[in-house]
């Protein structure tokens, strides 16, 4: 697998094509501006199409997990990757809580979590660390969307074994690779934090909540610019260079973590750190593009999924009530700019397939970047639902 290559896809909009997809608020309009108004959109609706084409266009049934490759026959499966699976289900199990628990959206749980594990040689263990955390926080959603024991099981069999990833090199850290233990990665530090705050909610071993705050402190330390709440992407424990590379999902998860801390502990640092990753993550710095002002494209592959992770722990920041109403709104109108550019900019809306750029349609369509795109759409139907 292609890891933690710099996914800068240089893509120049026109400037037709940039005003109308960055949406950039009803504040411009003002009563005699004289446009038209737009109708609203049903994001519920809009929410089942992205998820429904992700099911037509992706999933395997006779083998139980997602293709990679857009409508792929059940042949040979050449096309497929371990880590993303987890993001897909994601979209799933948010279409079964946006449905109300409808049986349509579970008849997938059982099947992918036989079938990744087929697939997989029979065990869910992997040599990236990364990759077993994201398939685990999918289990612990699966747990707690059915209820059935054995999910939290296999999470909680994964922890045990992520936790291996732990070493002194670099003053600590969960490795990236269990034959590269000196590389100390934020993808395999801000989920295994959010393994472990997670956990804790469910359970309540003050170990899991310990493990959820070293990890923070390890990451907080030795990858997060505190100044301005960019997230670098590897310390090589052997050097000491830091990678400065600033991927979207790295802010994410490690907003994530700061977040769920802070809804933990009720320590104030912990949201005031979540705000200032977020802030940054969203103002116009590495992860936007200059052109809309949009999260910018990370290209296909690894990449095309990127966004998609920061987006799922964004809504709920968005929707934390300790906010301010500077807070609140700043981060409601992203939210919202980058759902609308998405679902306006020339797809078709009754069976959506969504690229990396979130502006423009015509680009290469695969597994990561509608699973993102969908993940968009999905939290902007459940923000719109709880802030009503």
């Amino acid at each position: 697998m292609i890891r933690k290559s710099i996914y800068l896809l240089s893509l120049l909009l026109c400037a037709t094509l940039a005003q109308g997809c960055s949406h950039n608020g009803p504040e411009e309009d003002g009563p005699d501006s004289g446009k038209k108004e737009e109708a609203a959109i049903d994001w519920n609706q809009a929410a089942e199409s992205s998820t429904q084409s992700l099911v037509l266009h992706f999933w395997n049934p006779g083998r139980g997990y997602f293709n990679w490759d857009v409508d792929k026959t059940d042949g040979p499966d050449k096309d497929w990757s371990y880590w993303p699976e987890a993001h897909a289900m994601d979209v799933i199990i948010d279409g079964f809580h946006r449905s109300g628990g409808s049986n349509a959206y579970k008849y997938y749980f059982n099947k992918w979590y036989e079938g990744v594990k087929s697939k997989s040689g029979g065990s869910y263990y992997n040599n990236f660390y990364d990759d077993m955390e994201w398939i685990c926080l999918t289990m612990i959603r699966l747990y707690e969307a059915s209820g059935e024991a054995k999910y939290l099981a296999t999470a909680r069999d994964l922890w045990n074994d992520i936790q291996k990833g732990w070493n002194t090199q670099g003053g600590g850290g969960i490795a990236w690779k269990k034959d590269q233990t000196w590389s100390k990665n934020a993808c395999s530090n801000g989920p295994g934090g959010l393994i472990a705050a997670r956990l804790y909610r469910i359970d309540k071993k003050e170990e899991d909540l310990q493990w959820a705050r070293k990890i923070f402190e390890w990451e907080y330390d030795h990858l997060v610019d505190a100044a301005t709440g960019r997230v670098n992407d590897n310390l090589d424990a052997r050097s000491g260079k830091i990678t400065d590379w600033c991927f979207t999902y790295n802010q994410g998860t490690f907003m994530g973590l700061a977040h769920e801390l802070y809804q933990l502990t009720g320590e104030r640092m912990f949201l005031n750190i979540a705000v200032k990753v977020a802030s940054y993550t969203i103002g116009g710095g590495a992860c936007t593009d200059t052109n809309t002002g949009l999260l910018r494209s990370e290209g296909n592959g690894d990449g095309g999924l990127f966004k998609g992770i920061f987006i799922r722990y964004f809504v709920k920041l968005a929707l934390e009530e300790d906010l301010t109403n500077g807070e609140r709104n700043k981060f409601a109108f992203a939210l919202k700019k980058n759902a609308e550019a998405l679902w306006k900019c020339g797809i078709d809306t009754t069976d959506p397939l969504f690229g990396p750029n979130w502006a423009r349609t015509g680009e290469t369509v695969d597994l990561g970047t509608h699973t993102s795109g969908a993940t968009l759409i999905e939290a902007m139907a459940l923000y719109e639902t709880k802030t009503k």
